[in-house]
């Protein structure tokens, strides 16, 4: 069952990254302004936000098999569309729908593995799941790059829709003897565990992960591009710089290295890791050489591997499965705003390559500093009473 799990995460994200490469220009071919070509992009990342934010709700309520029934279907019919796109508006609403659908998947698929994980375990667990969506950032991309000059966009939309319809009627079997217990609730607990989200130390230090996790990764998008294209490089280049942390992190979530996520305490390894990215993007403001962009990317494959399993740790220790949906589907809204949020902002200030990578670093490592401190107060209260 959790293999199965893994491929639907695996898919999700390899739809995700597929686009990357692609819908750019797919807007363009459509008449798009520079404009309506942003939106295009930003537009899925929005409604995305609002489906994982639903998911969170519905699968709380239904459980997680329904939902992952839904999103599956529902996203492959999306992905179909793609094929009736004659503008740039059409091409919008497409957009908005496909973000929305897809939004269903992801928190359902983390709420059904949290809920099965044992908590000796659970580390381990998400680190394996890390994997699979380090695994779609590298085959994802590069699948649609080369599948795109000899097809289209919409070819590759519509196989990744074949690919939903598929898992999600093997889902409808693999998945449904795994039965959902809902617990009753009165509405005043319900409304309690909304605000307990956003009150709970771990809940909000796993929130602020995932945006600044989600935040650096825009700032790569965006910057690291222009950097090496100004250098005298090609997009092959970028795609191998990024591929570097890709391949470091996938190693870090497979080794036997990946015990460590259930020996240390999750906030010291988010620490870690999100200074080692805030590091490197202050060594990737100061390089020049090919070569050192490289170990950039190596100390950011790192980073990453330790932050994304700390991340979804924490959040599965400051909840309980009667409300995890509702914290997973909040936790993927913070990733898919952190991306917009990422390359909006130094888009906006109009950094040079230098300043943007350095206000990401000098960022990364106030975050990690906050987590620090939070977890020095919470062992003093902890101190306190038992005193």
């Amino acid at each position: 069952m959790r293999v199965f799990v893994y491929l639907i995460v695996f898919f999700s994200f390899f739809d995700l990254f597929s686009q990357l490469p692609i819908m750019s220009p797919f807007a363009f071919s459509l008449g798009a302004s520079s404009f309506m070509t942003g939106l295009a992009v930003g537009i899925y990342s929005f409604s995305n936000t609002i489906g994982n934010v639903i998911s969170g709700f519905l699968t709380d309520k239904r459980g997680p098999f329904v939902i992952l029934l839904i999103g599956l279907f529902a996203s492959g019919v999306s992905l179909l569309l793609y094929t009736l796109a004659i503008g740039p508006t059409s091409l919008l609403a497409i957009r908005f729908v496909h973000g929305f659908m897809e939004g269903l998947i992801v928190p359902a698929a983390f709420t059904f593995l949290a809920n099965r994980a044992e908590v000796s375990k659970r580390g381990r667990s998400v680190a394996i799941s890390g994997a699979f969506v380090g695994l779609a950032a590298i085959v994802g991309p590069a699948y649609s790059g080369i599948v795109a000059t000899k097809t289209s966009a919409p070819f590759i939309m519509s196989v990744n829709g074949v690919i939903m319809f598929i898992l999600a009627i093997a889902a409808f079997f693999v998945l449904r003897s795994f039965t959902y217990k809902k617990k009753q609730q009165s509405k005043s607990t319900k409304h309690f565990r909304v605000r307990y989200l956003f009150k709970h130390p771990g809940m909000v230090r796993a929130f602020t992960g995932a945006f600044f996790l989600m935040f650096s990764q825009g700032v790569l998008a965006l910057v690291l591009p222009l950097k090496v294209e100004a250098l005298g490089f090609d997009t092959k280049t970028t795609g191998m710089l990024l591929s570097t942390f890709g391949f470091v992190a996938i190693l870090i979530f497979l080794l036997p290295i990946n015990r460590i996520f259930d020996k240390v305490r999750p906030m010291i390894t988010l620490a870690f890791g999100i200074s080692m990215m805030g590091l490197s993007m202050l060594f990737l403001s100061q390089v020049t050489e090919l070569s050192l962009h490289f170990v950039a990317m190596m100390l950011y494959g790192i980073g990453f591997s330790f932050l994304f399993p700390s991340i979804n740790s924490l959040l599965i220790d400051s909840s309980t499965p009667e409300f995890r949906g509702k914290a997973y589907g909040y936790f993927y809204a913070f990733f898919s705003i952190g991306v917009v949020a990422g390359s909006s902002l130094i888009g906006y200030l109009d950094l040079t390559f230098q300043g943007g990578f350095m206000l990401t670093g000098i960022i990364l490592l106030a975050v990690a500093l906050y987590t620090i401190l939070g977890m020095k107060r919470s062992l003093q209260l902890t101190e306190e009473a038992k005193a």
